[in-house]
């Protein structure tokens, strides 16, 4: 304790540049904390700080010593946050950001049965398809449907996801299936389209993703528009199978070009980086975890 104490001490003395201030933020004497910091060095048997009437000043040896203090303080105070939170209840306000699409059909539906299990929370939830600033718009958590690229985020990967190239039965009857994806240039690709730009559809093709521009008569920036173009029989769409999961397993979609399916764009969810993450925000993920984990879960949608 008394080693601890000692630590805490030398750490509150060098933040807050002097004994004085550092006896006022710990309510004790000043000769308390001088005693405090010789018995440390002596301990050490090294110069910590040299200390005059008016300032202090690390020395080399006292500057590298407070990074490892730092850290050892942090972790304690982590260690004792988590103890606390696992007998305490997540409350609070949880902002959530998710796709709009994939947050109408996955993400809204779940939220009542989430705020049933955690009555104190207050939950925030923002649809939208461009990728929010977590920290600059007060965001706690997003859902993204990506692969992650940005190295100051951490990710939780909720569930497996790949996209599919489908139609209706009715469409394939009259134009029948292609066969390679170089047959799609011979139908009409129900494409997505946004700030102007057409995207291409990404296939694995001899051991490598090979990404094709695709052509159509009806272009939209809307996921579920293709979606309901596709089950009306207007064409091949590329989709995820979050959206398309139930209507593949009753048949009213069929996949075509199964062979060339890329790896997917997995289901995550991002928050930014830090070391002990709010109890909200652990609960949060841990039902999605969890809704998503359940096989059923995906077709009964």
């Amino acid at each position: 304790m008394d080693q601890f104490k000692q630590i805490s001490t030398f750490a509150e003395v060098a933040n807050r540049g002097s004994l004085s201030a550092a006896a006022r933020a710990e309510g004790v004497a000043p000769a308390m904390i001088s005693r405090r910091l010789d018995a440390l060095e002596a301990r050490l048997g090294v110069k910590l700080i040299q200390r005059t009437t008016r300032k202090i000043a690390l020395t080399n040896e006292g500057a590298a010593f407070l990074d490892d203090c730092m850290r050892i303080l942090a972790d304690l105070e982590e260690a004792e946050s988590s103890v606390s939170e696992r007998s305490a209840h997540a409350s609070g306000t949880l902002t959530v950001s998710a796709p709009a699409g994939f947050g109408r059909q996955h993400v809204a539906p779940l939220i009542p049965s989430f705020l049933t299990e955690h009555a104190d929370l207050k939950l925030t939830l923002s649809l939208n398809d461009r990728v929010v600033d977590l920290i600059g718009e007060g965001i706690d958590v997003a859902i993204r449907i990506a692969s992650l690229t940005d190295s100051n985020l951490i990710g939780v990967k909720l569930a497996d996801n790949k996209r599919v190239v489908v139609a209706a039965p009715n469409y394939l009857k009259r134009y029948g299936a292609p066969k390679s994806i170089d047959e799609l240039s011979d139908h009409n690709c129900l494409a997505f389209s946004s700030d102007g730009s057409q995207r291409g559809w990404t296939f694995r093709q001899h051991g490598k993703n090979v990404t094709i521009k695709v052509d159509g008569n009806m272009v939209c920036n809307d996921g579920e528009v293709l979606h309901d173009w596709a089950m009306a029989g207007k064409g091949l769409a590329w989709r995820s199978m979050w959206e398309v999961g139930s209507e593949i397993e009753s048949g009213k979609l069929i996949t075509v070009l199964d062979e060339y399916t890329a790896p997917g764009n997995d289901i995550y969810a991002i928050f930014a980086q830090r070391r002990h993450l709010p109890l909200r925000i652990r609960a949060f993920i841990d039902f999605l975890r969890q809704a998503y984990s359940n096989p059923y879960y995906w077709k009964k949608k």
